[in-house]
């Protein structure tokens, strides 16, 4: 199927509308989603777009999954992320941090001058999670919008699929991100080159690599193929899984944030302070 065919492409991609279209949407409780990825190397057997292709690949089955009334609209995928761990390894593209940052910001103060009220960062790379997360509070502050933030992988929907290794330590192209590209896009996996490789912190009390107190990492600190996790378990079933699991999620997800409005968070006040004991 060409890129942009298809139910999601054809009624929910927004650049697909005119002008005159975009200005005429209900914005109140529209959501717009920008997906955000990676162009980096995923050791010897997935595609340097494996990122980018999941992002891609888990919004066209999770939209295809809400009501038709849904005010839910796709903005062109950024592909290229900040992927600097990676530059020691070959296919890696990276955007500085300054760049994607500026990147993100742009993008939002024209989503403000649209009309829309609610973006919702969509991220598929591991690097780039910390940058988005300062990226979303800045976007808030300068904007007005109310910005959101989800990473797919760090949804619950690989319990009872993979191992419990591999639930803290395959953070990088192993059983979960094969699986997933196996079952997107099968010819794209050379499976005869998938390796394990998971880093040795079995001494380390209190250091990890993602949680706990970390410590900064290049990608070949920790991998000589590149990869962090076991692939040779991957198949392709475990794949369409946990594509249903997330997409389901992500779908339910999306009907909240269409409803949400961040003045309801508020507390109401209860008791006004008394100015009249100030000295």
């Amino acid at each position: 199927m060409f890129r942009y065919e298809g139910k999601v492409w054809e009624e929910r991609f927004l650049p697909r509308l005119s002008s005159l279209q975009i200005k005429q949407l209900p914005k109140d409780d529209a959501l717009v989603i920008l997906p955000v990825g990676a162009i980096e190397q995923h050791g010897w057997h997935l595609p340097v777009m494996t990122d980018s292709l999941i992002g891609e690949a888990l919004l066209t089955q999770t939209i295809e999954l809400l009501p038709e009334e849904s005010n839910v609209w796709l903005l062109p995928p950024i592909s290229y992320g900040k992927s600097n761990e990676h530059l020691d390894y070959a296919g890696t593209f990276s955007l500085s941090s300054t760049t994607l940052m500026h990147v993100l910001s742009d993008i939002g103060t024209s989503l403000k001058r649209n009309g829309f009220r609610r973006l919702l960062l969509f991220n598929t790379h591991g690097g780039n999670v910390d940058l988005l997360n300062v990226a979303a509070r800045e976007i808030r502050v300068s904007t007005g919008l109310m910005v959101f933030y989800v990473n797919p992988h760090s949804l619950d929907t690989t319990q009872g699929l993979v191992s419990e290794e591999e639930q803290e330590y395959g953070i990088h192209g192993g059983d979960i991100e094969t699986s997933m590209l196996m079952a997107i896009k099968p010819n794209w996996v050379q499976e005869e080159l998938r390796v394990s490789e998971t880093p040795d912190v079995s001494a380390l009390e209190f250091l990890t690599l993602e949680g706990k107190i970390r410590f900064a990492w290049v990608m070949s600190d920790i991998s000589h193929s590149g990869i962090a996790g076991d692939a040779t378990k991957a198949t392709a079933e475990k794949g369409k899984v946990i594509m249903e699991r997330s997409a389901s999620g992500l779908a339910k997800s999306m009907q909240e944030l269409c409803r949400f409005d961040i003045e309801q968070v508020l507390p109401k006040v209860k008791h006004e302070p008394s100015y009249n004991n100030r000295i």
